[in-house]
């Protein structure tokens, strides 16, 4: 037997680790979870403090505030016009006018009047200027008219007034000892108004409570600088700092660590120290990276109160208590650790920043297909909304928990019971919304997805339509236009039988509208002598003569995919099973190695510095649904792809547009 040298020893050591891995302490659910949490600690504002009127938006008012001053603070006029006694203008008319003689005084807003207003006069004022004494009513300009007398100037008055008529009293906004804000409020730009009206400019707020945000993972990497291998970029820590900031706490960065158990430790004892709560993504998980938990345990009584929530995702949520401090370790995932943020931490966050509970807004969806889960953990599934013929519809997002963009593309999420194994097609259920701002697109496009129909989609963005762009596939497209669930389907679909692209789809109630030209071909790097210099056929008859040669394939139902089956005929190469749903996915699996041939259309190649063989041109068009072609959405798309503009747009990344 051959000995082991240490270095080999200790390799063996880390993967029988990593094989092991460390259980969770116990999954709980949700609720279990969020009761062991709050149990420990003190929900209640962290005190205030006082800032300046300009730093006062959108904080919570610590206490009541009295009105100083009355607002307006002296009788004012609402109109341009004069200050009059009423019994003077009693039976004014256009044909009988009542004549009132001219005061020597003209008052403008900030001058006080000296001249005091006696039977038979008026004085002239603009808008907001303080009424004089001995007027009890303002008549309108447009009621009078001037008599223009050189020595003693006078009006005739055409309309009678009634006493207090456009004067706004003193304290009739605002009143002197009012209570005008109340403790608890959260100040907006009407509040500001308010406290600016009464020369307020100093504000005792509730402070805001610190939350120090720590990010850990050997593979991450602080933003802006160069991507190492294996490395991704700490998105997390962003999120997670705006998150907080948003739920009403103040953000404190501290930044990445590696799994460096001593080096963690330390940084999170100093952030616990200088900070109200600490919260920490990644090393959740029971891996051989997992050192958050054990570090959290010591940090103070009584530790960790949950390691495992039944969840997802989110199951490897740690909630910890720390000397009164709250700790969370969130998951790693973006999805995962938005999720479980919103579900724990803001809550907590809310409550000790002063601000009231979030309300959730809710709508009732049909989910057109079904939605596997997992028994035992409640599921949280992230939802596009679009508006169907009979209802909302929620389309489920394909992304996962590791998904950036997952969360921030879509419009809601739907909940599947703990004890359900799926949502079945077809399922009204209801959605919880997110964000403020969700509205119903004003064109659904749903099928392939392509680099140039940004093109198409930005133009239409600068026209004011807001497209909603789902990528499910050539035939999950066409699928969705029959269905009526969408205005425009993008495809890529050879006939068989014909040899054309996509005019096979079309049917009663479904037209075709052509786009453009792209190249299919074969992926691989450049410099492989085993396909340099051949054409797309000996390509492929030399990756399959090779054992070793590994393919990275595309998903059922993408134009990409047919075209690949009908290449192949039959044949099932190393790698077929592997089945990125996008362009980028294959041209990244051949440029990391992981991978040694694909196919995909050719600026990706392009993108990633790969060899690129044509194997086929193909027509990229669009499945339009008839009843919706005359809609101002539908329409502005049409036109769009005939703009010169948006033409050679689309010629620069690469594609030939078809003749409109």
């Amino acid at each position: 037997m051959t000995r082991l040298t240490k270095p080999e020893h200790a390799l063996i050591d880390a993967v029988r680790r990593a094989a092991r891995q460390e259980q969770f302490l116990e999954v709980v659910s949700a609720d279990e979870a969020t009761k062991r949490f709050r149990r420990h600690l003190d929900l209640s504002p962290r005190g205030s403090e006082s800032v300046s009127l300009t730093a006062a938006l959108g904080r919570v008012l610590a206490h009541d505030i009295a009105a100083p001053i009355d607002v307006p603070p002296f009788d004012r006029s609402g109109v341009d016009g004069f200050a009059v006694r009423a019994a003077d203008t009693v039976g004014a008319t256009d044909n009988a006018p009542r004549r009132l003689a001219l005061n020597r005084e003209v008052i403008a807003c900030g001058h006080a009047p000296q001249v005091e207003v006696m039977p038979g006069t008026a004085t002239a004022l603009a808008t907001g200027g303080v009424i004089p004494r001995g007027a009890d009513a303002v008549v309108m300009l447009e009621n009078t008219e001037l008599l223009d007398d050189e020595h003693a100037p006078g009006i005739e008055i055409r309309k009678a007034v009634a006493p207090g008529q456009f004067i706004a009293y003193t304290g009739s906004d605002i009143a002197r000892g009012e209570t005008l804000l109340r403790k608890g409020t959260v100040i907006g730009s009407r509040e500001i108004g308010m406290l600016a009206a009464c020369g307020i400019a100093q504000v005792e707020v509730m402070r805001r409570p610190k939350v120090a945000v720590l990010s850990t993972g050997d593979e991450l990497v602080p933003v802006g600088e160069a991507l190492r291998p294996a490395g991704i970029y700490d998105s997390n820590g962003a999120i997670v700092a705006a998150a907080v900031t948003e739920a009403g706490g103040q953000a404190v960065g501290y930044g990445a660590f590696p799994d460096d158990e001593a080096a963690l430790a330390a940084a999170m004892h100093k952030a616990l120290a200088e900070n109200d709560m600490l919260v920490l993504s990644g090393g959740t998980s029971k891996g051989a990276g997992d050192l958050s938990h054990r570090i959290v345990s010591a940090l103070g009584e009584p530790g960790i109160l949950v390691h495992g929530v039944a969840l997802k995702p989110g199951k490897p949520l740690c909630l910890a208590v720390a000397d009164g401090k709250p700790v969370v370790v969130l998951p790693g995932f973006p999805t995962s650790a938005i999720f479980t943020f919103h579900a724990f931490v803001a809550p907590v966050i809310r409550a000790m920043a002063g601000l009231p509970a979030e309300h959730s807004r809710r709508v009732q969806a049909r989910i057109p297909m079904r939605v596997p889960s997992e028994l035992g953990r409640k599921e949280f599934a992230l939802v596009a909304l679009v508006q169907g013929e009979d209802g909302v519809i929620a389309f489920p997002s394909a992304k996962g928990s590791g998904s950036v963009t997952a969360f921030s593309q879509a419009d809601g999420f739907i909940e599947i019971d703990a004890l359900a194994s799926a949502l079945d097609a077809e399922t009204t259920t209801e959605v919880t919304l997110i964000g403020a701002d969700v509205r119903a697109p004003d064109l659904v496009i749903m099928g392939s997805h392509d680099v140039a129909l940004d093109v198409v989609v930005g133009a239409l963005a600068d026209r004011g339509f807001h497209a909603r762009v789902i990528a499910v596939g050539s035939l999950g497209g066409v699928a969705a236009a029959r269905r009526g669930e969408c205005d425009i389907a993008p495809v890529h679909l050879i006939d068989p039988k014909s040899g054309r692209y996509n005019t096979h789809l079309v049917e009663q109630g479904l037209s075709l509208l052509k786009g453009w030209q792209r190249s299919q071909g074969f992926l691989y790097r450049k410099g492989d002598a085993r396909f340099e210099g051949k054409d797309a056929n000996d390509a492929i008859a030399a990756a399959l003569a090779d054992p070793s040669c590994l393919m990275v394939n595309r998903n059922a139902g993408s134009g990409t995919r047919v075209l690949m089956d009908e290449k192949l005929k039959g044949v099932r190469p190393p790698g077929y099973t592997n089945q990125p749903k996008s362009h980028n996915a294959v041209a990244a699996a051949i440029a990391q190695g992981r991978a040694d041939w694909g196919f995909a259309i050719e600026p990706v190649a392009r993108l990633y510095g790969l060899g690129f063989i044509p194997v086929a041109p193909e027509e990229y068009d669009f499945i339009m649904v008839e009843n919706g072609r005359d809609r101002p959405a539908v329409k502005a798309f049409r036109e769009v792809l005939r703009e010169e503009t948006t033409r050679n747009r689309i010629s620069a990344l690469g594609m030939r547009p078809a003749d409109q």
